[in-house]
């Protein structure tokens, strides 16, 4: 049996600003296909520019984790969360931060193995 091709790494962009709306914003304006997951930082907003999918030509997967710093208190849980989510990989992942504080933290935290083959980390965008 041939081993299976390896992964492409899955282009990731992590999306910051003080306003969850703006963030989510700036992802739909982006999400141009298919199978595309947005972690967002933060609780559901029933307003959310995310939370009408029907309006978006392709409706990403989201998935919330609670508000806290990805990098510091928030890191288990941002290691489980993606885990199980890269078990079965989208086309592109988005991670909307509250906070810009720590995202070269993030960003280095991402880049080491083993995620570092997994992920291919585009430009931030702040919203």
């Amino acid at each position: 049996m041939p081993a299976p091709a390896p992964r492409q790494p899955l282009p990731t962009t992590l999306v910051t600003g003080r306003r969850a709306a703006e963030r989510e914003r700036a992802i739909a304006a982006l999400i141009d296909g298919p199978d595309t997951l947005v972690l967002i930082e933060g609780l559901a907003d029933p307003t959310s520019p995310l939370a009408d999918t029907a309006a978006l030509a392709a409706p990403p997967v989201i998935v919330r984790i609670a508000p806290g710093c990805l990098c510091c208190a928030g890191n288990l849980v941002l290691r489980v969360t993606l885990n199980r989510l890269l078990r079965r990989p989208p086309a592109r992942l988005f991670i909307s931060l509250a906070d810009a504080t720590h995202v070269g933290q993030l960003r280095a935290f991402l880049s080491a193995p083993p995620y570092d083959s997994l992920l291919s980390l585009c430009d931030d965008i702040t919203a």
